[in-house]
């Protein structure tokens, strides 16, 4: 009896001892509408495909701010966030490492076709979403209405993408922003229902350089984008960033699928067509983890 019970102790440890938990990756990303949510969703279902063990899933977020939060908090493993987000002074948000430079999220300023809105400071006393608390868009908003000396100058809704859309088709505001990578789903679909024009943005890039970062440049919206004539606009590189705790091994995990599962990111958002390897690596002034800086040698011509 004492043996048989020596022998039954045995297996329940070895059965316990291999029963270890899953790994855990929350992907932090932005309203369902949101690019980051596309891609973080086909990202996630190629995860929990690929890496057994790792149980991977998405959060919905306000996006980039809360998502930096989400991730140095330990409440996210992985999140997506702007460049002009993560750096503050010009040094990087401590604790916080990048996955790779994902592609530009493009700053939308969305009018009606018949708004007497034409510029910026059109927008002088109107009603103007300037994008939810805690996302990257209502942190790139207050820079530029800063720089422009409008601080103040508009009546101002702290309003996500899916709320915007609704009060401007309904005329319950004159104008919203969203930084997004090309096409915002959301937009598109409200181009389709209503007559819009995106406003150009693009003298502004020089000044928010000068005063915050030099993350900002200048990008064109394309008529492929929307079915709108182009227009260019302020642009901001965004980043996949994770803790710097991350296991390395993890860490290269993740970018080897980011990068080798890209057609697939693709299918899901067209704004993943712009990850390739050599833009993927340029996520200064963040560094990268050493996890994907390994990646990235193991595969460099």
């Amino acid at each position: 009896m004492a043996l048989t019970g020596l022998v039954t102790l045995l297996v329940v440890t070895a059965c316990g001892q291999g029963a270890a938990e899953n790994r855990r990756v929350r992907i932090a990303t932005g309203s369902q509408t949101a690019v980051y949510y596309a891609i973080g969703s086909a990202y996630s279902t190629i995860i929990n495909r690929e890496l057994p063990g790792t149980d991977a899933g998405v959060l919905t977020t306000a996006a980039s701010a809360e998502n930096m939060d989400l991730v140095v908090h330990g409440q996210a493993e992985v999140g997506f966030a702007q460049s002009d987000v993560l750096v503050t002074g010009g040094a990087p948000a401590p604790g916080l490492v990048a996955l790779a430079r994902v592609y530009d999220d493009l700053l939308h300023l969305v009018v009606r076709a018949d708004s007497p809105i034409k510029d910026l400071t059109g927008l002088t006393g109107k009603r103007v979403s300037v994008g939810a608390r805690g996302s990257g868009t209502a942190v790139t908003v207050r820079r530029l209405l800063s720089v422009a000396g409008m601080a103040g100058a508009v009546q101002s809704r702290d309003l996500g993408l899916d709320d915007s859309i609704e009060k401007l088709e309904r005329g319950e505001i004159d104008a919203f922003f969203f930084s997004g990578g090309l096409p915002v789903t959301g937009i598109k679909q409200l181009g389709g229902r209503t007559g819009i024009r995106i406003v150009d943005l693009s003298e502004w890039a020089g000044e928010l350089r000068e005063a915050y970062s030099d993350v900002y440049v200048v990008r064109d919206v394309p008529t492929s984008a929307y079915s709108l004539p182009p227009v260019a606009t302020i642009a901001v590189p965004n980043l996949l960033v994770v803790a710097a705790t991350m296991p390395e091994d993890l860490a290269y995990d993740l970018t080897r699928l980011l990068m080798e599962r890209r057609g697939e990111l693709a299918a899901a958002h067209p704004a993943a067509e712009r990850l390739e390897l050599r833009a993927a690596i340029s996520t200064l002034p963040v560094p990268l983890h050493p996890g994907a800086a390994r990646y990235y040698r193991s595969v460099k011509p």
